[in-house]
């Protein structure tokens, strides 16, 4: 595919996902909703924490394992200005190759998931459902599968990324008009990304452990399995 068209895609995919994120956002975290969801998600990175204790111990694969539970599944909240990020848009076609341009759309686009399927799950944990059986009540399987395959994603495009000639180089000289022009949160975590998958050599093989085991949980729970849970 042509370098330019590539971009374009890329980009327009970013403006989708991040219109998309701003309205989940807007009605997942004000008042009594977004302590349910913080609630939800501390208690979601702890079992993360556990099920994936091995590669947060494995010195080749701890940086990789802490990006993926901090930064893409922790419970912070993730301030991204839309606005901002649509303004500078321009500059990171011109800087960012196209997979650094999906990379960061697939970024908005799980955020954007997970926060909606943890707003679905929270208010049924609050009311006093059981981790498992709120996720069965839920349902939406194939959301399911599709966070955890955009994770696979973006974990393969960060790898990619690793290997591409002088992206470092841009991803640096990025880091100032990133804090400038407002969107300087999702660059760091762009930058955090690229250090921890060099870190990890061939992350591919990180990343695939990582959804093998969360596709064969979430298999499980909506089997009616809650014992990966308590692991």
């Amino acid at each position: 595919m042509d370098t330019e068209l590539a971009k374009n895609l890329a980009a327009q995919r970013l403006e989708t996902q991040l219109a998309r994120a701003a309205d989940i956002r807007k009605r997942s975290r004000t008042g009594a909703a977004r302590e349910a969801r913080l609630r939800l998600r501390t208690w979601q990175a702890a079992r993360l924490a556990r099920t994936h204790a091995d590669l947060l111990a494995d010195p080749k694969y701890a940086a990789a394992a802490r990006f993926f539970l901090v930064d893409l599944y922790g419970p912070q909240d993730h301030v991204m200005n839309e606005e901002a990020i649509l303004r500078v848009l321009p500059l990171m076609k011109k800087g960012l190759p196209a997979s650094g341009l999906d990379s960061i759309a697939d970024a908005i686009e799980l955020d954007a998931l997970s926060e909606s399927l943890d707003a679905d799950m929270a208010l049924r944990v609050e009311g006093g459902a059981p981790y498992g059986e709120a996720y069965r009540q839920t349902g939406r399987r194939d959301d399911r599968l599709r966070q955890i395959e955009l994770m696979r994603h973006l974990g393969v495009k960060l790898h990619t990324l690793t290997k591409a000639p002088l992206i470092g180089l841009a991803l640096k000289a990025l880091r100032t008009p990133a804090q400038v022009g407002g969107f300087g949160d999702m660059h760091d975590f762009l930058e955090r990304g690229y250090s921890a998958f060099r870190q990890a050599g061939d992350a591919r093989a990180f990343v695939e452990i990582v959804a093998r085991r969360e596709e064969e949980i979430s298999s499980g729970l909506f089997s009616g399995d809650d014992s990966p849970l308590m692991a």
